[in-house]
């Protein structure tokens, strides 16, 4: 189908009516295995379903194309204008960051829905003082930013082969993400943003709504976690603020989550995933 085309399948069937609202479905079978779609509506036992747009050959998001069926939803999800809320889970390697981090960009200067990104991370607890650091207060962020950096440079390479024209793509778009310290948002609200958490995992639940709360009309929030690496030792993968949002927003028309599975790194990075862990 063209861009902006919505194709909806409607199936009966009983066991439709414990599915969440957008849950993501996908085909195993030999002559559909492309088929990609996402639970819109569940009225008595039919339910409709969208196709999604194929991002793993036909679109892309700043450069970045799926991987996997898995990053397609993401993509999907991430894009969706109609989703207020994503939470994306998954281990490092998966995508998380570098698929949000495109998808926003993509959706502020290309598509021009928000007016700017901000970016926070978790680890540095709500209310902490953060005047300790030199600089100003993104000096002061920057150096717990890291993955954010990292992903940034990812997508600039995709822009260019020329270094010059590279490392000016770098700062072009370092410029335009704006990193605040979670302090930043006690008692403010914002309009027309991408909100981005990342390493949601460490909030409480306390924390997360608070944070989640910042949004105002037109801004969508994207949490990224890792359920598997929790850094603070009174929290849980039960009792973290990411659990708790994933389980009180199920069901919400404008929420949706994905867990991303496949490890896209190099082949040292696959073994150590598998061979490391407890």
């Amino acid at each position: 189908p063209d861009v902006g085309t919505v194709v909806v399948y409607h199936i009966t069937a009983p066991w439709v009516q414990s599915w969440s609202l957008n849950t993501h479905i996908y085909s195993n079978s030999s002559s559909n295995q492309n088929f990609r779609g996402q639970l819109r509506e569940v009225k008595g036992k039919c339910a409709s379903i969208e196709l999604l747009p194929d991002f793993e050959s036909q679109y892309h998001c700043w450069g970045i194309q799926a991987k996997n069926k898995e990053q397609n939803f993401a993509l999907s999800i991430l894009t969706d204008p109609d989703i207020d809320l994503v939470t994306i889970a998954g281990e490092a390697g998966t995508g998380k960051t570098l698929l949000t981090l495109a998808a926003a960009l993509h959706q502020v200067y290309e598509d021009k829905y928000y007016d700017e990104i901000i970016v926070t991370r978790a680890t540095v607890p709500m209310g902490e003082d953060i005047g300790f650091l030199p600089g100003e207060e993104e000096d002061k962020i920057e150096p717990w930013m890291g993955a954010i950096t990292d992903a940034l440079e990812t997508l600039s390479t995709n822009q260019t082969d020329h270094d010059f024209e590279r490392k000016s793509s770098v700062e072009f778009l370092k410029n335009r993400v704006k990193i605040k310290s979670s302090g930043f948002m006690r008692g403010r609200s914002f309009s027309d943003k991408i909100f981005i958490i990342d390493e949601a995992q460490n909030l409480t639940s306390a924390q997360m709504h608070g944070l989640i709360s910042r949004a105002g009309t037109g801004t969508k929030v994207i949490a990224i976690g890792n359920l598997k690496q929790i850094d603070t030792p009174y929290l849980s993968a039960s009792t973290s603020g990411f659990s708790f949002a994933m389980d009180r927003m199920r069901n919400w028309k404008h929420y949706a989550h994905i867990t991303l599975q496949s490890v896209e790194r190099s082949r040292l990075a696959d073994y150590v995933a598998a061979n490391f862990s407890d």
